[in-house]
């Protein structure tokens, strides 16, 4: 069951006219190669053509994200929503544009990015809180936090390689969140655990609103959406179709 976000407090800070996030004219295209024939190949070789199709994730992509605002990003399968986010948060880089940002950015993107399998859940602890611009002194003083919130304190020492794809997540958004980060992205937020989790996470969020922080949020969960966000962008085939009140974001997908 998806925990109920009304029974999460809400403090969220005003949104400031202080830009956080500018994305400006961005583009990225990707390949999508196919199985070809042998004579295609050597065909395509002798005309020194390529077989590859592409497909335009991102074409001429404009956000500015204020601090203090949550931001969702929706939209269907293939819209280029969890694109955007990668290209935000420098695990992708765009074809064309360019994405400048204020202060520290964490969040929970990519599953396995920052945490390495041979290693131990306390280990990777520390190396994905450096990747996220803490200090050892830093992630010393809040290793404990991060442990208890995470709720695997028993296999902490165990390598990440042996954890459920559950346990992992919960890890990693242990870290991220305590990173008190100035900027935080996340790819579905109630894809970290069980409801009781969710709801940890949730509160969580809640907390770094009502500190100011900036959010932007990609999920299905749209009903959790606008009652978390400030404002919505909806995506279609790699364009902002609308960017506004959360409700009518809603109904511009289920429209569309």
């Amino acid at each position: 069951m998806t925990p109920n976000i009304a029974d999460v407090p809400t403090s969220a800070a005003v949104p400031t006219d202080r830009e956080m996030v500018r994305v400006e004219h961005v583009s990225k295209r990707f390949s999508l190669r196919h199985d070809r024939s042998l004579k295609e190949l050597v065909f395509s070789a002798l005309q020194r053509k390529t077989l590859a199709d592409t497909f335009m994730a991102l074409d001429d992509v404009d956000l500015t994200v204020h601090a203090g605002e949550t931001v969702g990003l929706i939209g269907f399968n293939g819209s280029g929503k969890s694109t955007l986010l990668k290209t935000i948060s420098g695990v992708l880089f765009p074809d064309a544009g360019r994405v400048m940002l204020r202060g520290r950015v964490a969040g929970l993107i990519e599953v396995g990015a920052g945490f390495h399998p041979d290693l131990s859940g306390r280990e990777n602890v520390f190396l994905n809180g450096a990747i996220l611009g803490m200090s050892r002194e830093q992630l010393e003083e809040r290793f404990d936090d991060i442990v208890a919130f995470s709720e695997i304190e028993e296999f902490i020492d165990t390598e990440v390689k042996y954890y459920s794809s559950g346990m992992f997540l919960r890890l990693a958004f242990s870290v991220a969140v305590h990173t008190d980060p100035d900027i935080f992205l996340v790819d579905e937020i109630l894809s970290v655990g069980d409801e009781p989790f969710q709801k940890k996470c949730l509160e969580r969020i809640r907390e770094l609103q009502a500190a100011g922080r900036t959010m932007v949020v990609v999920s299905h969960e749209l009903e959790m959406l606008q009652k978390l966000c400030t404002r919505i962008v909806v995506l279609r085939k790699g364009k902002i179709i609308f960017d506004g009140d959360p409700t009518e974001a809603v109904a511009v997908l289920r429209a569309s």
